[in-house]
Order: C-alpha cells, then structure tokens, then sequence
C-alpha cells in the first residue's frame, strides 16, 4: 500500500490549507514531520522526513509544499529510502550564488539546494504569479531535478492566501504519480 507523506513549508498551514484537509480526510496522508510548524530548521525537517519514510517499507510519494520541497531536495541528495514520487508545489527560489554569512541560511531555508537530477519520479507545480519564484526559475528547478513541469497558471504561491482549499488538480496530480511514467 502507498504512503503519503506530506512535507509543510516553513509555517503552519492555515486551517483551510489544502494540505490540511487532505491529512485530515485521507488516512493515508501523514504529515512528515507531525506536527509541522516553525521554525524551519533544514537538519530537522530533513531528519524527520528521514524519519517518516524509513518508518515503514510500503513505498511513499511525497507531497511537499514550499520551503517542504527544499527539504526533500536536501533528503534526496543525502539519503535512500523507499520513495516512489514526488510531487512539489511551488518552491521558493534559492539563488545557488548566494553564500551565506557565518549565522545565517539561505532565506532561512537552507545552505545549498541541490540541484542535482531526483532518483524518484517528480512533478514541479509552478505557478505563474508565485512572490517566492519567477516562472523561469520554476522551470530551472524543475530541469535540474528532472521533474514533469506543470503550468498551473496565475496562483500566487498556491496556498490559502491565493484562494486553494481543497485544491482538486494537485488531488489529480498525485493520482497521476501512483501510475508507472
């Protein structure tokens, strides 16, 4: 049986998040980590996901949100385990120029983004109007990671503020991962 794991961003989703609601109504979903919250703390968050998907030997897909889809970059570039997709909703953009000050991560997220290809099926969700990410640095992301790039239009950063509650075409979307490429 597939598991989902759903990776937060750095905040707590709001109540009518869509991530909220498909943990609460899908006892499949899981949040990776429980409960998520602030603050983002890569090691953390990267250990916990660790955590989550070595729980159990039955295959995960993923489904990250944010600063979540940084933290199974890092996971990925660090770690094996039984993870059969990803789906990655709107990450934020870490300049791979940037160097950090001695006491400092990258935009609070992390030191380095991996940019190196993902040994799992994946889907980057970009949206066109996202504060976070240009358009361009969506498709970035999604070349280097080699995932399927999915044009979701003018959503902001695809979370309650931009109006996604229940968010049917990720629902489609992760649906598309569980069949073979």
């Amino acid at each position: 049986m597939t598991r989902y794991l759903v990776v937060p961003g750095r905040g707590v989703p709001s109540p009518d998040h869509w991530s909220r609601d498909w943990v609460r109504d899908c006892p499949t979903y899981r949040w990776a980590p429980e409960p998520p919250g602030p603050p983002y703390v890569a090691a953390e968050r990267v250990a916990a996901l660790h955590a989550a998907i070595g729980a159990a030997s039955a295959p995960a897909i993923l489904v990250a949100h944010s600063a979540g889809c940084l933290t199974v970059a890092v996971w990925a570039s660090q770690h094996v385990g039984p993870v059969h997709a990803a789906l990655l909703v709107t990450p934020p953009y870490v300049d791979p120029n940037r160097i950090p000050g001695p006491h400092e991560t990258v935009d609070g997220f992390v030191d380095h983004v991996p940019r190196e290809p993902l040994p799992f099926r994946s889907i980057l969700v970009a949206s066109r109007n996202d504060p976070s990410a240009t358009f361009e640095q969506f498709e970035a992301y999604a070349r280097d990671w080699g995932s399927e790039l999915f044009d979701a239009g003018a959503v902001g950063h695809l979370d309650s503020k931009t109006g996604f509650g229940p968010w049917p075409d990720g629902q489609r979307l992760v649906r598309s991962l569980t069949r073979p490429a």
